[in-house]
């Protein structure tokens, strides 16, 4: 799954999180994390896509593959973040 600027923007809203927190907790800069969400970088690197989605991961966010009405995220479990 390719790891979009919609999806990362609709991960980091799950979480609550800035951009900076997503850079904390991914390893990645916050210029790579603000050009990519923003368009000016169409794709991550194999690298940063990894760092990125296993940050969301590790923090209870789950990736829903494309399956004819569209990718999107969620929490893994009940109950994280209070939901």
């Amino acid at each position: 799954m390719e790891l979009t600027q919609e999806l990362c923007k609709a991960a980091r809203g799950l979480k609550q999180w800035s951009v900076k927190e997503l850079a904390e907790a991914s390893g990645l800069s916050v210029d790579t994390l603000r050009s990519f969400e923003s368009g000016r970088t169409k794709r991550l690197s194999v690298g940063n896509q990894n760092a990125a989605v296993t940050a969301f991961e590790a923090a209870g966010i789950e990736f829903i593959p494309e399956n004819g009405g569209g990718a999107g995220v969620r929490f893994s479990e009940r109950g994280v973040d209070g939901q």
